[in-house]
């Protein structure tokens, strides 16, 4: 884990310009963290405030043609307030987010760039 997180301050910022239709696909890793971490004891999905969701690519890059694998920062919102901060990594085309499993990586403390 730390290494990721090493590894995901040092990427650069990262143009989706050319990206095919369909991409970048965060219905996937959303929801298959959702059920995880539900399933895991972390939360029950009832208790998230869905409208509040949010998924920012962190990266995504050609590993094959049509093929990409995607780094998503996820915020999932309870109803209570409480977040949960997840990293996900997985493949998608431009026809199919689900071209692979998704892992999964909860983040414990996340400091945002305007925080000192």
């Amino acid at each position: 884990m730390r290494k990721l997180l090493v590894l995901l301050s040092m990427t650069p910022a990262m143009c989706f310009a050319k990206l095919p239709a369909g991409l970048p696909c965060a219905s996937w890793p959303t929801n298959v963290a959702e059920v995880k971490l539900q399933n895991a004891g972390v939360f029950k999905i009832t208790q998230l405030d869905e409208s509040k969701t949010k998924a920012v690519p962190i990266a995504i890059q050609s590993i094959g043609k049509d093929l990409y694998r995607q780094v998503f920062d996820i915020t999932l919102y309870a109803h209570s307030g409480e977040k949960f901060h997840v990293v996900t990594v997985n493949n998608a085309s431009s026809t199919e987010c689900s071209m692979s499993d998704v892992d999964i990586y909860v983040v414990s403390q996340k400091f945002d760039a305007q925080v000192p």
